[in-house]
């Protein structure tokens, strides 16, 4: 018995096509969701290495500091070298 004249047939393609629609927006929204975690867990990594590197380098102000005690290091053996090559 064919019931397509009732209207049984087209609700069937509609239910599959619904079912294909459903399927391919699930598919879509998850792949979305996936690369949104990614981009979300990339950006949580490089808050903290910009973080890290924040707390990790030296300010200006301690650089020269640093470089002062280098510097007078330098000067004091410096001195040390030319005493010793007068004595000789």
């Amino acid at each position: 018995m064919n019931l397509a004249p009732f209207g049984y047939g087209k609700a069937s393609i509609d239910m599959e096509t619904d079912a294909m629609w459903s399927a391919l927006l699930s598919i879509v929204v998850t792949a979305i969701g996936f690369w949104v975690k990614s981009w979300t867990g990339e950006i949580t990594r490089l808050q903290i290495l910009i973080n890290r590197t924040r707390e990790e380098y030296i300010t200006k102000a301690d650089s020269s500091d640093q470089m002062n005690r280098v510097m007078t290091r330098l000067d004091g053996l410096d001195a040390k070298i030319d005493r010793l090559i007068e004595r000789k």
